[in-house]
């Protein structure tokens, strides 16, 4: 599996199509993550003003229908993430049917990223 987060109002926006967010137009790629770990850190250092609930896509890259590219961050990975880490690109739209489940992630008073917990 590989991780991306999305604000739950931004997937549920239109739920009868592939997930595109903003990143695919402005980078030509959609941001993901290779574990949990890396999750929190990408949240803690992107999401922490992000209002309502955030959450962790579980995408299984074996459905994806367009090129997944392993690639450094640039310029650097998020604080809590070791120099070298290379994040899955998703390098097009994301089926509905790639994701095979979803987390919420659970936050602290200031907005930090602590865990995944199951979203019902």
């Amino acid at each position: 599996m590989i991780y991306h987060v999305v604000p739950l109002d931004d997937w549920l926006a239109v739920p009868d199509r592939p997930y595109s967010p903003a990143s695919l137009s402005e980078e030509g790629f959609v941001h993901c993550s290779p574990d949990e770990e890396t999750t929190l850190a990408v949240a803690s250092a992107f999401y922490r003003e992000t209002p309502g609930p955030l959450m962790a896509l579980l995408i299984d890259p074996d459905k994806l229908d367009v090129l997944v590219r392993w690639e450094a961050a640039a310029p650097a990975p998020p604080p809590g993430v070791a120099p070298g880490t290379l994040f899955p690109h998703v390098y097009g739209r994301i089926p509905r049917e790639a994701v095979d489940g979803m987390m919420e992630i659970v936050r602290d008073e200031e907005g930090r990223a602590t865990g995944l917990a199951v979203w019902s």
